[in-house]
């Protein structure tokens, strides 16, 4: 059988490996535009904040190795365009500027995202960047050497990873953003104040509610926006991302953010094209609804599941619940599954509880404050959602939540399910505990009025 895989960072590097490693006599030809592979993007804040010394350092594989694992890998070739009816892609060397055809039994689209650009006046400027590849960090990293002000269009994660690095290098920082909160498709509104509001005790000067127009050109760039200007000497715009997949346009289903919608064995709506990574949607647990959700941990699980399930109904996608982590100057924010106000979009009959303590006994020479904000479904009383913030590592305790969401579980399986106890990390009850107990006390209290 011939597998073609287009696009290889993280999920089209975890399908290829899953295929030589399970079935290693198969014709694997990988596509690749870039000159590298498997490159995480979420290094990026570390290597311009100067935590990573080196960008070189954020590749965890390479074409070589691919190759010797027996795949026929062809870097710096573009698929131009992919029939699917007849199994046929045409392809360009982007060195040679040759063009020719290939077929295929089987094709895994690991075509990835792209930086979604809104139409924007003087948007060409080459001090207007992107942040997304490895070149594209280059350019960032070289150019903010020469400029003092930077403007970060865009308070998703992207750009609110890169208002701290900068910040922490002494850079004069904006960060505008559209919303009327920060990182608001992972953290509910009271959770994003606390990070606005660090941001500002950092000196980040934050606006939000406020939508770009447009940009001029002049010693400084001013930014245009619907309640003013503002000046910088560079701009980096992370205004989210949709999925690369016009080369299926039309061919295979497809959702809001032009990806391909898969199924539980990440199968197309074609049964020989399947999809992982940025390029596709996701299975969200707590909606049970297909959605689009670009993250590398998503990625790497489907490339996995596309490299075993090419050849049949191997194993099952089981979904995600979008978990992450962010450090943000030396707190931890971590979540899980959905937000409040996401659930209350969906239909869902949601409520939230919020805990504010210390992580651990008050007799403990030191100690830290601890925020939870735990989202759940008022007639299944199952966990939908979380978010924790504090000065104390809480991250993995987003990975116990979201197992508790993977399994269905309710806040009174939470609140008493046995978790360890030791004054050095938690009270008799932990606080996962004390948050549910804190939810089945609301629903108690509402039950009686």
């Amino acid at each position: 059988m011939k597998v073609v895989v287009v696009g290889c960072t993280h999920a089209g590097t975890a399908a290829v490996e899953q295929i030589l490693k399970d079935h290693p006599e198969t014709d694997v030809t990988v596509y690749e535009r870039e000159d590298n592979i498997a490159f995480l993007s979420c290094g990026i804040a570390l290597y311009l904040g100067r935590i990573v010394n080196r960008l070189e350092d954020m590749f965890y594989a390479d074409p070589d190795t691919l190759k010797q694992d027996g795949a026929d890998v062809k870097m710096k070739h573009e698929v131009l365009k992919i029939d699917s009816k007849k199994k046929i892609l045409v392809v360009k060397d982007l060195e040679t500027g040759k063009e020719f055809e290939d077929s295929y039994d089987k094709l895994i689209m690991t075509t990835g995202s792209k930086t979604y650009t809104p139409v924007l006046k003087n948007f060409d400027n080459p001090r207007i960047l992107l942040c997304k590849n490895y070149e594209q960090a280059q350019q960032i990293y070289e150019s903010a050497k020469n400029y003092q002000s930077i403007a970060i269009i865009g308070g998703g994660y992207v750009g609110v990873e890169l208002a701290e690095s900068y910040a922490n290098t002494i850079h004069n920082v904006t960060l505008i953003h559209a919303g009327e909160q920060v990182l608001n498709h992972y953290i509910d509104k009271p959770m994003s104040d606390k990070i606005v509001d660090l941001l500002r005790d950092h000196y980040v000067d934050v606006f939000l509610n406020e939508r770009v127009s447009g940009f001029e050109d002049g010693d400084e760039i001013t930014i245009k926006t619907n309640k003013g200007e503002h000046k910088a000497d560079l701009i980096i715009v992370c205004t989210g991302f949709v999925a690369n997949t016009d080369l299926l346009k039309g061919q295979v289903k497809t959702g809001q953010h032009e990806e391909i919608i898969v199924n539980e064995y990440v199968q197309s709506s074609d049964p020989d094209i399947y999809a992982a990574g940025d390029s596709c949607s996701v299975n969200f647990n707590p909606t049970q609804k297909p959605v689009y959700i670009p993250l590398a941990t998503n990625a790497v699980r489907q490339g996995f599941l596309a490299g075993k399930n090419v050849f049949g109904d191997v194993q099952k996608y089981m979904g995600t619940q979008a978990s992450t982590g962010l450090e943000l100057f030396g707190h931890t924010l971590a979540s899980t599954g959905a937000t409040l106000k996401n659930a209350l979009e969906d239909g869902i009959n949601a409520d939230s509880v919020m805990y504010n303590d210390y992580y651990r006994p008050t007799f403990m020479p030191s100690n830290e404050m601890l925020m939870i904000d735990l989202v759940y479904d008022k007639d299944t009383r199952k966990i939908l959602g979380a978010q924790l913030f504090s000065k104390h590592e809480v991250a993995q305790s987003a990975n116990a939540l979201s197992i508790s969401i993977q399994n269905g579980n309710t806040i009174d399986d939470l609140a008493f399910v046995d978790m360890l106890f030791q004054p050095n990390y938690d009270n008799p009850f932990n606080y996962l505990n004390l948050v549910a107990q804190m939810a089945i006390a609301k629903e108690e209290q509402e039950a009686k009025k």
